[in-house]
């Protein structure tokens, strides 16, 4: 195995994230209201490199920048700060990056974004892909010629999929999961595709078509179905407060490649993730609440519950000796660079 080789491959529309908490009650047309919390930061698609980055996993990124003051941010961040490799992405002269305004209202959120279609498409980016041993990919209902390469050269394909706003949920684009090792989609998004009406069902059904099919709920946690080693878990969500669950299923994503590559057993990789998302929901979302291994080695120390406790037990033997320097959370708004 060539150990230089990324740990993960990454492509999407990056994000700059502008997230408000704290309001109280949704705003209504005419109204102001002055709310207690905010974080900024990068989102989209850094979402998942930086949950993938500070589980340090070797991740590479193919996005657009603009070349503005937040695709500067964006990369300084992403480059610099969290040690994302930024080769196969590029900065497009005059277009702006995309910002989103994130409402976060209890466990929701409403968002406002101002962007353009970016000037490169992900096949252009990525090109040949390298020989990543995972990508983390978001199907659309046109399979990329990228994804196809990269599943070609053996790359393990993690898939999710999104809303669909025409709500047809057309069952074509479960025809990808042939290219696929693993398909993460929440328990909406699997009914909806297998057309069943539980999240056991679907999860029955999308086992018949990837190898690792994987249900998240929300705050009902999660199951999977591991066809190549027989294994079947089912575990609940950590009762947590939720300050802002933007990105919670990306970090959830990010931490299910960590532990698959670590080749842990299925429920301790459904744990895992359920343990980072519940603990990325916690800090203002984007890229920057996700927890790395510092943020799981603080909570594993500082547990007491006896079920948690033992339900984790695992841990004691996963984390690594030295889990890093504590992570930057997203700021209320940039620091002021240094000239």
């Amino acid at each position: 195995m060539d150990d230089d080789r990324p740990d993960v491959l990454l492509t999407g529309l990056l994000f700059y994230d502008l997230v408000l908490t704290g309001l109280g009650k949704p705003p209504t047309p005419g109204e102001e209201i002055w709310t207690t919390g905010m974080g900024c930061g990068p989102g989209g698609i850094a979402n998942l490199a930086v949950a993938a980055a500070r589980f340090g996993l070797r991740t590479s990124l193919a996005t657009v920048f603009g070349d503005d003051l937040y695709g500067e941010c964006c990369r300084d961040i992403l480059c610099d700060q969290e040690d994302v490799d930024l080769s196969l992405s590029r900065t497009a002269d005059g277009w702006p990056t995309p910002v989103t305004v994130a409402l976060a209202h209890g466990t929701d959120r409403a968002l406002v974004t101002h962007g353009q279609e970016p000037p490169y498409s992900q096949d252009v980016l990525v090109g040949d892909p390298p020989e990543a041993r995972t990508a983390l990919v978001h199907l659309e209902a046109e399979p990329r010629e990228w994804l196809v390469k990269a599943a070609a050269n053996g790359t393990e394909i993690y898939a999710d999929v999104g809303w669909d706003p025409t709500q047809e949920w057309s069952t074509a684009l479960l025809e990808q999961l042939a290219l696929c090792h693993a398909f993460l989609p929440n328990e909406t998004e699997a009914m909806a595709y297998t057309r069943t009406d539980s999240a056991v069902a679907a999860l029955g059904t999308l086992s018949e078509l990837v190898p690792v099919a994987v249900v998240t709920r929300g705050g009902d946690g999660a199951m999977a179905a591991d066809q190549t080693t027989g294994e079947y878990a089912e575990v609940p969500a950590l009762d947590v407060e939720v300050l802002d669950a933007t990105g919670a299923g990306d970090v959830f994503g990010a931490a299910f490649v960590t532990a698959s590559l670590g080749g842990w057993p299925l429920a301790e990789r459904l744990r895992f993730a359920v343990l980072a998302a519940g603990l990325s929901v916690r800090h203002h979302g984007g890229a920057l609440a996700a927890p790395g291994w510092h943020g799981v080695d603080r909570w594993w120390r500082s547990l007491t519950d006896p079920d948690l406790k033992r339900a984790y037990g695992f841990l004691a033997d996963r984390l690594p000796e030295n889990p890093g320097p504590p992570v930057a959370y997203a700021p209320v708004t940039p620091p002021a660079r240094q000239h």
